[in-house]
């Protein structure tokens, strides 16, 4: 009876790591033969799977992307969580309505309605967060790729105050953006880019607690000096990859 029950143990443990288990389902996202071109060019300088296992992403996960752009990690997300979990997009999310969650096997992303939200004013170099709410919570992961250099410190915490309002106690933050060096004042070379320092100040301040940090992303050659869209940057930009979390 006790070998039984050892048993039953041990193939219950099993399938709660199968369930979650996310390497052959990135994997099979990745090569999915809808996946456009341009998109599998950057694999290797994005490095999907090792990303998202480091901020803990299980398939069974609720898990909103915010400002998913065109949809490179939007087209990696939908099939990890699309039998166990569940994928919201918000803010900015127009084009991945129209080019992505329109087209077979994203029917169930969830687009949240966040998309008039964020704007940029004639004149200005950041866009602006205007007062919104996700209207969802209990949320198991939050995920930002490259955004938080588009916004102010004010329409920055707007966002992130709302991103921890709909996380569920011990959800989780990941946050990746172009590195600026420490306390170095805004200009036309570095637009682009924002000071880690600064983000995990910011995080801490509305209650986050700072969980780790990866190097997947650093890139010794670049002197943070030029912007991110030059020729000789574009694609080799150092980057931080943060992970926080909600008490």
């Amino acid at each position: 009876m006790k070998l039984l029950t050892t048993a039953l143990l041990l193939l219950l443990s099993i399938g709660a790591f199968a369930a979650n288990e996310i390497d052959a389902k990135v994997i099979a996202a990745l090569a999915a033969e809808s996946r456009p071109q341009a998109d599998r060019d950057r694999d290797n300088n994005r490095l999907p799977l090792e990303t998202l296992k480091f901020f803990g992403l299980k398939d069974n996960m609720r898990v909103l992307e915010l400002l998913p752009g065109g949809g490179w990690y939007t087209r990696v997300l939908a099939p990890v969580l699309a039998e166990d979990g569940q994928l919201y997009v918000a803010l900015g999310t127009g084009r991945v309505q129209t080019d992505v969650l329109s087209t077979p096997g994203f029917e169930k992303v969830v687009a949240l309605a966040t998309n008039d939200n964020i704007r940029r004013p004639d004149g200005e170099r950041f866009y602006v967060a205007d007062d919104f709410e996700f209207g969802v919570s209990d949320l198991d992961m939050v995920l930002t790729f490259r955004n938080q250099h588009n916004f102010g410190e004010e329409s920055r915490n707007k966002i992130n105050l709302q991103v921890f309002k709909a996380l569920r106690s011990g959800g989780l933050y990941g946050v990746i953006d172009h590195t600026r060096r420490h306390m170095e004042a805004l200009d036309n070379e570095n637009r682009r880019r924002i000071d880690p320092v600064l983000v995990i100040k910011e995080m801490l301040d509305l209650g986050f607690e700072f969980v780790d940090y990866s190097d997947l992303h650093f890139r010794a050659d670049d002197e943070l000096e030029y912007e991110v869209g030059r020729h000789s940057v574009t694609g080799n930009t150092d980057r931080f990859t943060l992970l926080f979390r909600k008490p």
